[in-house]
């Protein structure tokens, strides 16, 4: 697999890097992808999972269209376990997806730092939502989360990063994640699932 060859350049990556190949999908609805993260939000990914399930238990088990989420009362949103500002936020995303007439397709063609800065304009949706979506649901194989929490972890573990101040440390990771374009998302997923299974031993 080429983004293996690649990402072995680096010596300390290399050691992380397991015999299982991850494959990015594209994957449709992307109003709901980005929905669901916005539930998921300071949330175990249990929780989450459950909520996200009562969400669509309202729309009888599939994926709403943003017309029906628009179309669905904020009682019945917050009576599923999410905060008066998650309903506000989940609204939002329905509503500007609708009004820019936004598509899949659309969004496949455009490139990363093009998605960040459309979707950010949405009230309640930051830069790492929207860099998880172009990870999990735009199938895009080039994107660091320079800000998620458990690639410092991994990040600061691995290359024994000594800093001072959260920028000193931003610029350390963007500076040892240059050299893993084009593959920076594959070397995310290596990351944190290291960090996953050194936290459950």
């Amino acid at each position: 697999m080429s983004y293996k060859l690649h990402l072995k350049k680096d010596a300390k990556l290399a050691t992380l890097l397991s015999d299982d190949t991850h494959v990015l999908k594209r994957r449709k609805n992307t109003a709901i992808r980005l929905i669901a993260s916005i539930i998921s939000q300071q949330l175990s990914t249990k929780v989450a999972k459950i909520i996200f399930t009562r969400f669509l238990d309202i729309y009888n088990g599939k994926e709403p269209s943003c017309s029906q989420v628009l179309e669905t009362p904020a009682e019945t949103l917050r009576g599923i376990g999410l905060s008066n500002s998650k309903v506000a936020y989940v609204q939002n995303v329905a509503q500007f997806f609708l009004d820019q007439k936004i598509t899949d397709a659309q969004l496949y063609k455009m490139d990363p730092d093009e998605v960040i800065d459309l979707l950010t304009q949405i009230k309640g949706v930051g830069r790492w939502t929207v860099e998880m979506l172009l990870m999990f649901s735009l199938g895009h194989e080039d994107v660091f989360a320079v800000d998620d929490l458990g690639i410092q972890q991994a990040m600061i573990q691995l290359y024994k990063i000594k800093y001072e101040t959260k920028k000193e440390l931003h610029v350390k990771m963007l500076l040892k994640a240059k050299a893993w374009s084009p593959y920076k998302t594959y070397a995310c997923l290596h990351l944190w699932k290291w960090k996953d299974s050194k936290a459950a031993v």
